[in-house]
């Protein structure tokens, strides 16, 4: 009360005593249902409701204005000094409070806290979204549009997620001479877009959170957790996580912070033999729950079927967007032992790194196989070909757990305008299949 003896005074402005000495309280709404008058002492009252209902024994009052007339009304009285130890909360325990609520689905007070507390901005760079891509890719091969200033946000697009169509369509038809480093600089270009976060002294880096929020995405459309998990940079992602870092959020393409170490590991043996294995213990969820249409089906992160799942996940779009040997969109055993070649044994034990063993993984969790802990996880394209249920669905976590197509979840349909001609046709058919809108007209000439 003390911190709003203003309000407090107008609340109890007109009462005495004797009004709250009746049975029943004589309360109304304002006639005029428009008047929002009185809405700014709804918070005071109910701060002074919650602790008086919510108190299991005893209600203690920590006040330093002990002559309030509000308590004179509550017929409360001072009853010497008290010594209270008080802690101010830090940044970092409000931001912690505001990840917490949001996660409970109190969106409206994570906000207050980030926008009152936090004052947290939005970042003064333009995030490169999917309807700001869109807008680029217009710009570029249908507008012509001169320069380099729509070219490049899109060659820094095409660097961190590895869509080389999107390169050759720059140097080709977009005449950015730039791309023609693509193929051969691209492990060094992309650090570019976070070169920052390769570093040990990441205190700017923390700095940003704070004004920006911990989720806050960089030009690329990646959180700071993805861009630490992708430069291996271990204490950092120690340090996003304790500001609450979430392992949900997702990119452009439906990928989360553990597929960006994964897609590391896979890429580069120093990093799968370095950071990976305590990345991956920290990023990994404990479980992935999947719908198959008839039975919702948990999968177990002890499983070959999970670490499966995660690296057709962490793997999908370069099947459309890279040239394979098969032009069948889709994952055979060879894929994955290739894949995994350098993960160290305590992430994937070498057994489960046997042909015989993911081909009988593959296959038992087919659609329609007669397996009794069959999971329906995967459709066979082709003999020893797998992609996923076209018919699965995966919880979306930005959307209170509502249950999602998979294909839609992993952005089949924009991948589609960065993928390679030979397979097109499959494209349309897995969308198909999905009961998807077809694939869009291509943007890119």
């Amino acid at each position: 009360v003390s911190d709003h003896r203003a309000e407090f005074t107008e609340i109890t402005q007109g009462v005495n005593p004797a009004d709250l000495l009746a049975e029943q309280l004589d309360y109304r709404r304002a006639k005029d249902k428009s008047d929002k008058s009185l809405e700014i002492y709804k918070f005071f009252v109910n701060a002074l409701y919650v602790a008086l209902t919510r108190a299991i024994r005893n209600v203690y009052l920590i006040e330093s204005d002990t002559q309030h007339p509000l308590f004179e009304l509550l017929e409360v009285k001072a009853d010497g000094p008290v010594k209270v130890e008080a802690r101010q909360a830090s940044l970092e325990d409000w931001q912690k409070e505001a990840r917490k609520l949001e996660l409970q689905g109190k969106q409206e007070q994570a906000d207050a806290i980030r926008n009152q507390i936090l004052k947290q901005t939005p970042p003064p760079w333009t995030v490169q979204d999917q309807p700001h891509t869109e807008q680029l890719l217009t710009k570029v091969f249908r507008d012509n549009a001169p320069g380099s200033k729509h070219r490049q946000p899109l060659y820094e697009q095409a660097v961190c997620y590895d869509l080389p169509v999107l390169a050759d369509f720059l140097q080709e038809h977009g005449k950015f001479q730039a791309a023609n480093t693509f193929y051969t600089q691209r492990s060094l270009l992309v650090r570019k877009n976070y070169m920052a976060y390769f570093s040990p002294n990441f205190k700017d880096i923390l700095r940003q959170c704070d004004k920006h929020g911990v989720e806050h995405r960089l030009p690329v459309n990646l959180t700071p957790l993805m861009a630490a998990t992708a430069a291996g940079n271990l204490p950092l992602v120690d340090a996003l996580l304790e500001r609450g870092a979430s392992l949900d959020a997702q990119d452009t393409f439906g990928c989360t912070a553990l597929h960006w170490a994964m897609q590391e590991a896979f890429r580069d043996p120093k990093y799968a033999k370095g950071p990976f294995a305590a990345l991956y213990e920290r990023l990994a969820p404990a479980w992935v729950d999947v719908n198959t249409g008839e039975r919702l089906v948990r999968i177990d992160r002890h499983l070959t079927e999970y670490f499966v799942f995660q690296t057709l996940w962490a793997l999908f779009r370069s099947r459309f967007t890279h040239f394979q040997r098969r032009p069948y969109a889709a994952f055979d055993s060879q894929t994955l032992i290739d894949a995994w070649e350098a993960l160290p044994a305590n992430v994937v034990r070498p057994e489960r790194k046997k042909r015989q063993h993911l081909n009988h993984v593959l296959s038992r969790n087919e659609i329609m196989r007669d397996y009794a802990y069959n999971r329906a996880l995967f459709q066979r394209v082709r003999q020893g070909w797998y992609q996923f249920n076209p018919q699965l669905l995966v919880r979306d976590k930005t959307a209170d757990g509502a249950w999602m197509p998979i294909y839609t979840a992993l952005n089949l349909p924009f991948t589609a305008q960065f993928s390679d001609f030979p397979v097109w046709n499959m494209i349309d058919t897995y969308l198909a299949a999905a009961d998807l809108p077809p694939r869009a007209e291509l943007i890119l000439p």
